[in-house]
This record gives C-alpha cells, structure tokens and sequence, in this order.
C-alpha cells in the first residue's frame, strides 16, 4: 500500500537523489586516438621538408590558375554531354524495342565495364585506327588534328559519365508513379510532352542528389586527363614540379584548389536539392 506522495513505507524516498551517467569510456578512447592521429598528421606537415613559402607564391600562379579554369569548364562540358546522353540511353532502356534497349544495354556495358584512362587514350591514339576524321563527300581533316588533348577528354569523359547518368536517370523515371503517365496520357499529352512537363520533374528529386555527386566527382575526374596532355589544375601542377623538384608543394596547391572549388559547389548542391525536394514533406 503506497502513502500520501507516492512512498511506500518502510522504503526510502530515491526522488532526490541524483541519476548517474554510465561513462562511456569507449568513446572517450576513441576521440583521444583520433585527436592524437591528427596531431601527429599536423605536426609531420609542420616539421616536414615543405617549403610553405613555395605554396604561397604558386597558389595563385597564372598557370595554375588557368588550370583550374580549364578543370571547371571540362568538368561542365562533360557533364553536360553524359547528361544529355544519359536521359537519351535511360529512354531507350525504356523503350519497347528490343534493339533500342540492346543498344542502350551494350553502351552501359561497354563504358562502365572499362577503365577511364584506358578510354581516354584509346580517344587520344584514334589515329592509329582513322587516319581521318569526317562526313564522305563534305569534310574530313587528319584526326591527329581533330582529336585533340581537349576533344579527346571531352569524349572520354562526357561518354564514359553518360553510362553512369543513364541509369541514374532510368532510377528516377522508374520512381514515378505509372499513374502519373495514364493522367498525362488522359488528358491528351504525347509521350515526350509528358517525360518533359510530368515525369522528369517528379524525377527530379530522385535523380539530383547523385547526379549532384556526379558532378562534383567530375571536377576531380578530370585530373585523369593529365595522361593526355590535358592542361587541367594537376597537370599543370605537375610541369611547374618538372622544373623546379617541388612536388609536395604543388601538389598541396592542386589539392587545395580542388576542395575550394568541392566547397563552392557542395552547397548549391544542397540548394537544388531543398529547391526540388519541395512538397515532399522531407525538407529541411
């Protein structure tokens, strides 16, 4: 039988006493590892054979700056390509016709399934194979002339980025629900017409979040056009360390030019995707 304010007789009252915390030792040990691992990381750059004053003075070289120039705009061209190619594959994956869905199959084998530098110098030595490039009868040039270290990275990547889109695409079509396609076929919208101004911007909010992450895999991608003589931030990093021996140094300016621009582009990213995120009841 329990008394006036909830104490049983002959049992003290525990409702002052305060409530221990177990102690998380675990935790506790692992922040110090961490800290101690990165104070060891911190200290070794300190004391290390760097030359900060070289990373000073190149950080803001004309070369490298030209470099991270040629690095964004590859990156926005060939993403630009692999998304066009992407919604062009990810329809005929779609499609009703066994070719068509055939083709669409063997291009994402086929880019996906081999390596990016083995598909960039393929593109680059393509002389080896046409020695001109061109429309019978209209134009042609030799294709050493044509397929240059840019025209080259620009179909390395742009080609090898539209297999991944493709199936980011297909994703996000496939997420919408087939009601949306009859509704749109009821009121008497053509196939395209409905993709455009129905599915694709319901799909949206299933497809930008990767494709987001595409892109800034891109800007870091294009790095791999070094092989080619593509004068993107790396390698351009790399024929100022040809001349002077100071490689630790640019390549620090390479990486943090590289995270600048990551940084700059991680939160329109995020922008895009409140922006089609909207009404989904899942914003923040």
């Amino acid at each position: 039988m329990t008394a006036r304010g909830g104490v049983t007789p002959g049992f003290p009252d525990l409702g002052g006493l305060a409530v221990a915390r177990r102690p998380f030792w675990g935790r506790w040990i692992a922040a110090a590892a961490v800290l101690t691992a990165l104070g060891l990381i911190l200290k070794a750059f300190a004391e290390g054979q760097i030359e900060w004053s070289y990373v000073a003075r190149f950080l803001t070289a004309p070369t490298i700056l030209s470099g991270i120039v040629n690095t964004v705009v590859m990156a926005v061209l060939a993403m630009a390509l692999g998304t066009v190619l992407g919604i062009v594959v990810a329809l005929m994956r779609l499609s009703q016709n066994p070719v068509l869905v055939a083709c669409a199959a063997g291009y994402t084998w086929l880019f996906r399934g081999t390596p990016l530098i083995l598909q960039l110098l393929l593109w680059f030595n393509i002389a080896l194979i046409f020695p001109t490039i061109g429309l019978p009868g209209i134009w042609s040039a030799p294709a050493v002339e044509v397929m240059t270290p840019f025209v080259s990275a620009l179909l390395g990547l742009g080609l090898n980025q539209g297999a991944y889109t493709s199936e980011v695409i297909r994703a996000g079509i496939i997420s919408v629900d087939e009601g949306q396609h009859d509704a749109a076929r009821a009121i008497g919208m053509g196939r395209l017409t409905a993709l455009r101004r129905v599915v694709l911007p319901q799909a949206m909010k299933v497809v930008l979040p990767p494709l987001g992450n595409e892109f800034i895999s891109m800007i870091k991608t294009t790095s791999l056009a070094s092989v080619i003589q593509f004068p993107e931030v790396l390698h351009s990093a790399q024929n100022i360390y040809y001349a002077n021996s100071r490689v630790i140094e640019l390549l620090i300016v390479a990486g943090f030019w590289y995270l600048a621009v990551v940084s700059v582009l991680t939160p329109v990213q995020m922008l895009l995707e409140r922006h089609f995120s909207r009404g989904s009841g899942r914003t923040r």
